[in-house]
């Protein structure tokens, strides 16, 4: 079991050195990193779309037929003054966005939530919405984390954040589209970082790492109130946490351990369970895939080396095995996997010098993936 007392010693592995982002490229600034959540989305066309934050806004790259090879962008979306970007997506295509904006306010400052939309491939982002403050308490409001934003079934977004009391909150849409208020999801000793999920039926999820270990919250119902659950004694890194429905209503969550030991996934029903990978920081990102006719689960995240490291198994069949290979050039923050229109796996990376670089899978008959690319 990986363990820690406090928070201190849950230190990441250092980043990888090397040449900070251009200021400009093509007119645009630079991207600086990938947004939080999953950062290539698949849109009902077909297209996949790839979301990194920058100076002042966020950047996108969209893919110009489904399949590629070709990307258009990156095209540069103001968000003034907002941090922490999220992404998220439903089953009808939408992105949804979320930041949190720091703001003067006389002697201190206002802590505010926003959300913004884009409703279909390569068309504009909407405008950003304020959704609040945690509190009336502008001291208590100040103490909320970065924002996690996932979307359900019925299209509604849940924005999930850590609060004052280093519980969760969460605020969400009703079905005529407008938010509620933010609820008190309670909870305690958590960190930032946290994973929200929704199924394919519209059961949504959350899951935040803290002093204790891992606290699970879930519905019961889709649009239901959101129940804690057990909390797993396994010690996660903050950013770390990952979720992928692996069979319909289960979702399996993944992580790096706190004292650098690997990879670990837990699903109610299997326990935790130790997936190796060594020590790495950033998040894990997770997809199913078809290889060799096979429902696999695809796993990529970044070593300690600043390589992205990249292994598969049959899906919920860890005790199958799985060997990690690292692949690609050392790039500054957590990689993405997504799934094309031709159902091949699609790997994708931020750059040291703020590029999408972009390798997919050559064929369904094995994971080999083809020369990476640099958009």
């Amino acid at each position: 079991m990986a363990t820690r007392s406090r928070r201190s010693p849950n230190k990441s592995p250092q980043r990888p050195s090397g040449p900070s982002p251009a200021p400009a490229r093509d007119g645009n600034p630079a991207a600086l990193g990938p947004l939080t959540g999953r950062w290539v989305l698949a849109g009902k066309d077909g297209r996949l779309t790839a979301y990194a934050r920058t100076g002042g806004g966020l950047l996108r790259w969209t893919e110009q037929v489904p399949g590629g090879p070709g990307w258009n962008g990156p095209d540069f979306f103001p968000a003034d003054g907002l941090t922490d970007l999220s992404v998220g997506q439903g089953p009808d295509g939408y992105a949804h966005f979320t930041g949190r904006r720091r703001a003067p306010n006389g002697d201190t400052e206002t802590l505010t939530y926003h959300h913004a939309v884009q409703y279909q491939s390569g068309r504009p982002i909407g405008p950003w919405e304020s959704l609040g403050t945690l509190y009336h308490n502008v001291e208590m409001s100040l103490r909320g984390g970065p924002p996690t934003v996932t979307v359900d079934a019925q299209g509604a977004p849940h924005i999930f954040v850590r609060n004052n009391g280093r519980g969760i909150h969460m605020k969400r849409q009703d079905s005529k589209g407008n938010w509620g208020r933010w609820e008190d999801l309670r909870g305690s000793m958590t960190f930032e970082g946290g994973c929200a999920s929704s199924t394919a039926d519209g059961l949504t999820g959350f899951a935040a790492p803290g002093e204790k270990g891992l606290t699970f919250w879930a519905q019961d119902a889709p649009g239901g109130p959101l129940k804690m659950g057990e909390v797993v004694p396994y010690l996660a890194r903050d950013g770390s946490l990952a979720a992928l429905e692996t069979a319909p209503r289960r979702v399996t969550h993944f992580w790096h351990a706190a004292d650098g030991s690997g990879v670990y996934a837990h699903r109610e029903g299997a326990g935790v369970m130790a997936l190796g990978g060594g020590p790495a920081y950033g998040a894990v990102a997770a997809v199913r895939a078809l290889v060799d006719g096979y429902d696999c689960t695809v796993l990529a995240h970044r070593g300690a080396d600043g390589r992205t490291a990249l292994a598969a198994y049959p899906t919920e069949n860890e005790a199958a095995g799985l060997w990690w290979t690292a692949i690609g050039e050392e790039c500054p923050d957590s990689p993405a996997l997504a799934v094309d229109a031709h159902g091949l796996v699609v790997i994708a990376s931020i750059s040291a010098r703020g590029e999408l670089l972009v390798n997919r899978q050559k064929d369904s008959s094995g994971l080999s993936l083809g020369r990476w690319q640099r958009f």
